[in-house]
């Protein structure tokens, strides 16, 4: 007899295809779960012993011996092999050529099926809370940089067109919200994925008296599985998290494409730094904004990890099948992609130099007071309809010579409305049209500053 793996080679005679062998190893990617791996084989152990499965002794030499491992595979001194297919099968290879039978005892009551579905909820479990570490990081930098800029005047557009007066501090404060629903969205999506699949086994369940309660407390999950076909097979847990993923990257993607924009010579709102920032192998004068343009690509990278595992699952038969092998390379990159992004953001709003003169410069183009214009003779009592013909009217005419509507004299604007009075050229100010959106969610500096205050205390 020919074997060709020591985990299920009884029933085959001839040794698996070289290349066969490496087509279908999965060490070369999922090796990073290896802590999750030793930390699950713990506990798992541990409710044997409690059980009676395995003797005092057999779960101590366990332990320690996974514990040295986990020591070998952190200084990178642990021998990966591809005949073994999986991190699990290294793991327990090299743990029975340490301790010998006591080592074959583990995987009583499971099986790798069960073992990695356990080992993929412990990887994702820890890597949400780094992600969500990295949005609050975030979210600092925002409330910085919009405690900051609440008085400063940027141009509000609407199809790109300028619209009305707004604060910069509140235009930052608008990503701030997304990413506040972005971390409610993985702190929901871990309460989902915090239930524990160990003790499925590969399909059916054990006839092992095992204690899945026990083990479910020692791994910190807060519920068990209730269906063991379920629990061996079920991958929506990281298609949520790779939805939620991808509104985050498109979230930090709109935010690139403003910097990328208000950083041109075109509009010349903001200065990035050097560091954050390449130049042209040809065009020396170039200044390039490499990092927002960076993370706008990549959300297209993650977009397509969750397609992927979409279609992975989509057509698959109960249970556990080969296919939800590839379930992690779309995991782990997305995982390591939003990572990435999050702090190279984290690290760069805090840069962030706003162009104040710039930006009130631009305001004054695009007449973006009209709609104040159109308010203010409705509290004259003209009908909103109305008064919208009117400033459409006066816009045309400021079009035609050349002149914002604060640039008109009274004279002119009561040629299109008699109500118009010398009032009018404090709403029709860049400032005065800031401050009078003073109600919860406005752009006024002072709802800002409040907006503000409330965040702050909302993070700790």
């Amino acid at each position: 007899m020919n074997k060709t793996n020591q985990s299920w080679g009884g029933r085959f005679n001839q040794p698996t295809d070289e290349f066969v062998k490496i087509f279908g190893a999965s060490v070369f990617f999922d090796k990073i779960l290896a802590p999750y791996d030793i930390q699950g084989s713990i506990a798992h152990a541990t409710m044997l012993q409690e059980v009676g499965l395995l003797t005092e002794d057999e779960k101590s030499q366990i332990i320690d011996g996974l514990n040295t491992i986990l020591t070998e595979i952190k200084k990178d001194k642990f021998d990966w092999s591809v005949d073994l297919e999986d991190v699990h099968m290294n793991i327990e290879a090299r743990l029975v050529a340490m301790i010998g039978n006591a080592g074959k005892k583990l995987h009583t009551g499971r099986s790798r099926n069960d073992q990695v579905a356990t080992d993929i909820r412990l990887y994702l479990r820890e890597q949400l809370d780094e992600i969500n570490d990295e949005i609050k990081r975030l979210q600092v930098a925002l409330l910085n940089l919009a405690e900051q800029e609440a008085s400063t005047i940027l141009p509000g557009f609407t199809h790109l067109q300028a619209a009305q007066p707004v604060s910069f501090g509140h235009h930052m404060m608008a990503y701030f919200e997304m990413l506040s629903r972005d971390a409610e969205r993985l702190i929901d999506c871990r309460k989902r994925l915090n239930s524990m699949p160990l003790g499925s086994a590969a399909l059916a369940g054990t006839t092992y008296p095992i204690k899945r309660a026990r083990t479910a407390e020692l791994l910190g999950f807060e519920r068990i599985c209730n269906n063991s076909l379920d629990g061996v097979s079920d991958r929506d847990f990281a298609i949520e998290f790779l939805s939620a993923a991808s509104i985050v990257m498109m979230h930090l993607s709109r935010f690139s494409e403003e910097l990328i924009l208000w950083s041109s010579a075109q509009f010349d709102f903001i200065e990035l730094p050097d560091s954050f920032c390449t130049g042209s192998s040809i065009m020396p004068q170039k200044k390039n904004p490499d990092v927002p343009e960076l993370v706008r690509g990549k959300t297209g990278r993650v977009y397509g990890n969750l397609t992927a595992m979409l279609t992975i699952m989509k057509s698959q038969p109960l249970a556990y099948n080969k296919d939800n092998q590839e379930d992690k390379e779309p995991l782990f990159d997305t995982v390591d992609t939003l990572k990435t992004c999050l702090r190279v953001f984290a690290d760069m709003v805090p840069t962030i130099k706003a162009k104040r003169d710039n930006m009130y410069n631009s305001t004054k183009k695009g007449y973006t007071t009209a709609t104040d214009l159109a308010d203010y003779l409705v509290k004259k009592g003209l009908p909103f309809r109305d008064a919208h013909e009117v400033v459409g009217l006066s816009v045309a005419y400021g079009l035609k010579i050349q002149k914002d509507l604060s640039e008109l004299n009274l004279k002119e604007l009561q040629g299109f409305d008699a109500r118009i009075e010398n009032d009018v050229f404090d709403m029709l100010s860049l400032e005065g049209s800031l401050c009078a959106r003073d109600h919860l969610g406005g752009t006024a500096p002072n709802q800002v500053k409040q907006a503000i205050k409330t965040a702050r205390n909302n993070l700790k």
